[in-house]
């Protein structure tokens, strides 16, 4: 007929990762470890400020959203094995192989 195609509107958010805000879904429960601990060491065992306390939660959130929100960002850090065929025998480094003097042959005597 002549009638032409409407588009359907989809869902933008269709295949995004969760958020809770600006921040990522994933990220909440590492971060409550992150303050939980920090509370109980700054500010419970060593009796610092809250101000130190905020602080050091701060660069604790903000190091691990720096080292787990990019999920390439862990497998830098795995090199790359490089293979090629090489043709030099193995020498060891800790135990090199001493040369060995020739033994003399002993002739035999003929009758």
């Amino acid at each position: 007929m002549g009638r032409e195609r409407e588009f359907r509107t989809v869902n933008r958010v269709l295949g995004d990762q969760p958020r809770l805000g600006p921040f990522p879904a994933d990220q909440i429960v590492p971060w409550s470890a992150i303050a939980l601990i920090s509370y109980m060491v700054v500010k419970g065992f060593m009796q610092a400020s809250w101000l130190a306390t905020g602080i050091v939660t701060a660069w604790g959130w903000a190091t691990w959203w720096t080292v787990s929100s990019n999920k390439a960002f862990f497998g830098k850090f795995v090199g790359t094995p490089r293979i090629t065929r090489g043709y030099k025998p193995f020498v060891s480094v800790v135990n090199p192989l001493q040369p060995q003097p020739k033994k003399k042959r002993k002739l035999k005597k003929r009758r």
